[in-house]
């Protein structure tokens, strides 16, 4: 008869979230500070660099966290052994594949964590900030078009910044045609704003139809909105898993192309499954039959390398599943899939006892 006590499970998940939140807690702490020096000079005061350095940390989360997980579980397995535990856990009746269970359900709580919480909180916090790093550009400019019964209107921006409820634009040319397509007025000036109420410029230089130049300000009342432009133009990665099936669903009626976004929802909902393979990945590579003298720098370089090579076949299926070649659900979970397939029969044809 297997003993399997559930305080043995509690056990095993408390040191695998001590291993992850020790790594965690390095990594983070080293991109806090490096970032928090690098944007001191950029902001007025200390407390506002650091507000800038964990809105910046936010972004880079979900880039290292797989690893995490697995340096975490590599880490976790080690104490394990070195302290002789696993033995005692052994003992108990628990296969390899039964002790790597608590780590693999710990792998996907953090994952759905990750999506539900981390996620929506991080967008909610940066797009106080928006940028236009954080558009799609084209040409690496901003381009705005508007079609009416009125007719067209086309403003080209360098840069964008987000100022309350109003979006600002440097060093932008605005052209308005008829529904000819004839241009019947240009406006150029070094800050143009929108808000609810439309275009707005000060100081701003018109040329008529007769190609006539004159200085005033100038508004004009349009469709677009600050919202209606974040919304077509922000990158995948600015929008919250919540109000992305909404949005890909908006943008799909118009006409808009969402692969790149539905690509940005598979990754975000099938997290939990690639911090599950990454977990395996870590138990697969911490297995062995050393009681002493457990070699784990070199398991722990090999894992690394391993892991860069994880990340360039996930980013290459992404790559894949955002220009259409592979259709992105099967983009996402092919990765994952493959790696808890060969980290699995590893584990479980592994004999420790």
């Amino acid at each position: 008869m297997i003993f399997r006590p559930k305080i043995l499970n509690r056990f095993l998940l408390r040191r695998f979230f001590s291993g992850v939140g020790l790594v965690m807690l390095v990594v983070c702490g080293i991109i806090m500070a490096v970032t928090f020096v690098e944007r001191l000079p950029s902001n007025p005061t200390a407390l506002a660099a650091m507000a800038d350095a964990w809105r910046r940390l936010l972004e880079y989360v979900p880039l290292f966290l797989p690893l995490a997980v697995f340096m975490g579980t590599l880490l976790a397995s080690y104490n394990l052994t070195k302290s002789s535990e696993s033995i005692i856990v052994a003992s108990a009746g628990l296969s390899p594949y039964q002790m790597a269970r608590p780590f693999l359900i710990g792998a996907a709580l953090i994952g759905v964590v990750a999506t539900t919480v981390l996620n929506p909180y991080s967008v909610k916090l940066n797009s106080a900030d928006i940028t236009a790093d954080h558009l799609v550009l084209i040409d690496d400019e901003i381009w705005l078009r508007e079609s009416s019964d009125n007719g067209y209107i086309t403003m080209n921006a360098k840069n964008m910044h987000k100022s309350g409820n109003i979006l600002l634009f440097d060093n932008a040319t605005i052209y308005v045609q008829s529904t000819d397509f004839k241009l019947s007025q240009r406006i150029q000036a070094s800050t143009v704003t929108l808000s609810d109420s439309g275009l707005g410029a000060t100081n701003a230089t018109t040329w008529d139809a007769r190609g006539i130049p004159t200085t005033t300000d100038w508004h004009m009342q349009t469709l677009l909105t600050p919202q209606t432009v974040l919304d077509r133009y922000l990158q995948p990665d600015q929008i919250s898993f919540w109000q992305l099936p909404q949005f890909i669903k908006k943008m799909q009626q118009i006409g808009v192309p969402v692969r790149a976004h539905l690509v940005q929802f598979w990754t975000l909902l099938f997290l939990p499954l690639t911090m599950v393979a990454m977990a395996t990945l870590g138990v697969a590579f911490s297995q062995t039959r050393q009681r002493r003298n457990y070699s784990f720098g070199v398991k722990f370089g090999m894992g690394i390398l391993t892991c860069f090579a994880v990340y360039f076949l996930v980013n290459m299926f992404g790559a894949l599943g955002s220009t259409g070649v592979v259709p992105p659900l099967l983009a996402i979970i092919a990765p994952p899939l493959i790696i808890i397939a060969g980290a699995g029969v590893f584990i479980t044809s592994f004999d420790t006892i």
